[in-house]
């Protein structure tokens, strides 16, 4: 479906939806900011970019700023500092922050519920064994991409506290600029980073997606407390993100623009690449799974014991998904229920 069919279709949403939740923007106001931050310049957090370039903050009466911080852990302490009021980034380090004290964060939306990282590397190293001894890139230590190449290297019987050495490099970007230089033997990669890697004559040494890894890989994280003030503008935020996921499935030629634009990859076929493999996993209608997050818990209690005790729904508020289910603004938006 075309960008503007689909701007039509949403507009006819506005009344029978948004009226009755109290959530329609008054554009005689002047639009509400919110700060967002992102920890991944990947696919999978393209939703607020997509969101921008259809118009769809403005559509909400949203001033919203997102800003790129490298990494699940500063984006969480910015967060909890607050520094901004959505952060969209893995589960991990809300998880953490969540068992040592920090329960004013929660999820209230999900992008991606599974790891879709890969390890690659030149033709030196031909199978997951042969990492044994060499350097891999992630981004940072305890971010997705670390915990993606552990668990990963789990299932080939390495051990990446004695059998690897980790090196951050700050970002995606930079991961492949430094596999590109031969400073580090492999890296761990999201898409479409994976798929220009693979351009550049790398090839795929695991291929993460086969794995299917439970983890709460992308989700929106806000704080109870903003919820409690702010309850309706992050609601209409996340009706923003509603509709741009309609985009990021059903209109693959909007989505392409916007990431040429965002991640600077025009490659046609990286683009394809990188798609195809990445939208199987992604969630339509923004669901949380619970056993995403008990993965990440499960790993968490290996060093904090604490974790044992916290449940998934502990994290979790889907107050906006119940209500876009139950009005029938997912319906109408998707045409008919899963």
């Amino acid at each position: 479906m075309k960008i503007d069919l689909i701007k039509h279709f949403c507009s006819l949403l506005v009344a029978s939806v948004l009226l009755p939740l109290g959530l329609a923007p008054d554009r005689a106001l002047a639009a509400d900011k919110l700060i967002g931050l992102y920890s991944a310049q990947v696919m999978s957090m393209s939703l607020p970019w997509i969101a921008q370039e259809a118009g769809l903050f403005r559509k909400y009466n949203l001033d919203f700023q997102v800003v790129y911080l490298a990494t699940t852990s500063i984006a969480t302490a910015a967060i909890l500092g607050g520094d901004a009021d959505i952060v969209q980034t893995g589960g991990t380090g809300i998880a953490r922050a969540f068992v040592q004290g920090a329960t004013d964060l929660v999820i209230i939306g999900a992008v991606k519920n599974a790891l879709t990282q890969s390890i690659l590397a030149g033709r030196e190293i031909e199978k997951p064994e042969d990492l044994k001894g060499k350097k891999i890139g992630v981004s940072r230590l305890g971010s997705n991409s670390h915990y993606f190449t552990i668990q990963a290297l789990r299932r080939f019987g390495l051990d990446s506290g004695r059998d690897i050495t980790f090196v951050q490099s700050g970002g995606e970007f930079e991961t492949l600029a430094a596999l590109s230089r031969g400073s580090i033997h492999a890296a761990t990669l999201s898409p479409p980073g994976d798929a220009t890697a693979i351009a550049r004559g790398f090839h795929y040494v695991v291929y993460g997606p086969d794995l299917r890894i439970p983890h709460a890989a992308v989700a929106f994280i806000t704080r109870r407390s903003l919820i409690a003030k702010r309850s309706q503008v992050l609601g209409r935020f996340m009706l923003a993100m509603a509709e741009a996921s309609k985009f990021l499935h059903t209109d693959k030629e909007f989505t392409y623009k916007v990431l040429a634009k965002q991640l600077r990859v025009e490659d046609r076929k990286v683009l394809d690449a990188a798609y195809n493999a990445e939208i199987k996993v992604l969630e339509q209608r923004l669901e949380i799974k619970p056993e995403a997050l008990q993965a990440i818990l499960e790993d968490v209690a290996q060093i904090d014991p604490r974790a044992k005790k916290v449940k998934p729904q502990d994290l979790i508020d889907s107050r906006y998904l119940d209500e876009m289910d139950k009005s029938g603004f997912f319906d109408q938006l998707w045409g008919a229920k899963r």
